[in-house]
């Protein structure tokens, strides 16, 4: 085990889930709580989620967004891709010394905004100011509180054939954040896909049968968070590259940098694992939405028993993806 914290323990991929492993799930227990984007709770009758995130990006603000804009909406989708609908949200912040009350009052009317399109409520919260030096301007961290509804859900019984959707185009989060820091010297005309889902999902598990599970492919990026399902579930999936939906933007920024867009950040997407006789259905459904108007099947699950993610190439070829290793870009999120 490494001996010191790296920037590359908190891009999710590799080292992100031994650190996770390792030091967390060693010490709190309930490895299979860590295998989803929010912790499902019995009470009484009732049952609901809690997730919890922090906010570390730079810069703060973005082209499509902030920091504000940014919390509230990941807490969502990590409320509803679980199949939970998002009511409650709670706010920390911890504020560097000098930071401009201007743009923390447009955080936080951002936070306001959001959380006003998605119908939850921010019912608590947290301040803390730090020495100047010590934050990097604001950090935010929330916690999200969801209801499962009766008769909603994902099933987690996969079938060979089930059909791997992803709700639009990877990558533009992480090339929007990259082109706003500007010390690689580019500059792209793309906007963060930041957004809440938790409207077009709820549409999805209500209307449709045979959802197997959801995921928000943030951190790692898509071929991260699918290798995760792959070898939680054991399952062997592929994914067709001529199916993957990258902007051309995106696409030269990766060849400019050497990044995979597969491994890139996204803010506003959604994995979905469904029933292969249901992939039309929630295409249609997905389609209707703005934030869904670029979905499209980009593999399926081949087999059960091995957790493995292959990629299938125009000419035929395939090649195992993996979790992402080392540093692609931190603090995206």
């Amino acid at each position: 085990m490494e001996k010191y914290i790296s920037l590359a323990h908190g891009d999710g991929g590799e080292r992100s889930h031994r650190l996770i492993r390792d030091v967390f799930i060693e010490a709190f227990g309930d490895s299979n709580a860590s295998l989803f984007d929010a912790a499902a709770i019995t009470m009484s009758s009732h049952k609901i989620a809690v997730t919890t995130d922090s906010f570390v990006i730079k810069p703060i603000f973005f082209p499509g967004g902030s920091i504000g804009k940014l919390a509230v909406a990941g807490t969502v989708n990590d409320l509803a891709v679980s199949g939970a609908k998002p009511a409650f949200l709670t706010c920390g912040f911890v504020i560097e010394e000098g930071f401009p009350i201007s743009d923390l009052k447009q955080i936080v009317s951002d936070m306001a905004n959001e959380a006003k399109k998605t119908g939850v409520s921010i019912v608590a919260g947290d301040t803390k100011v730090v020495e100047r030096g010590s934050a990097d301007g604001v950090f935010i961290n929330t916690t999200g509180i969801g209801i499962y509804e009766p008769g909603m859900g994902c099933s987690l019984q996969f079938e060979e054939g089930d059909a791997i959707i992803v709700s639009g185009t990877i990558g533009d989060h992480g090339v929007a954040v990259i082109g706003a820091r500007g010390d690689l010297g580019v500059t792209v005309p793309i906007q963060s896909d930041c957004a809440s889902l938790n409207i077009m999902l709820e549409e999805v598990l209500r209307e449709t049968n045979g959802v197997r599970i959801m995921r928000d492919p943030t951190r790692g990026g898509l071929a991260t968070t699918i290798v995760e399902i792959a070898e939680d579930f054991h399952l062997t999936m592929k994914l067709n590259e001529s199916s993957l939906p990258i902007k051309s933007e995106v696409h030269g920024v990766c060849d400019l940098l050497g990044f995979d867009p597969l491994y890139l950040a996204n803010e506003g997407k959604a994995i979905i694992i469904v029933a292969n006789q249901e992939k039309d259905k929630v295409l249609e459904i997905l389609r209707k939405c703005p934030e869904g108007r670029d979905a499209v099947v980009i593999g399926s699950v081949i087999a059960k028993g091995k957790g493995q993610l292959l990629l299938e190439t125009p000419l035929g070829s395939k090649r195992l993806l993996t979790r992402l290793s080392g540093t692609m870009f931190p603090r995206i999120c």
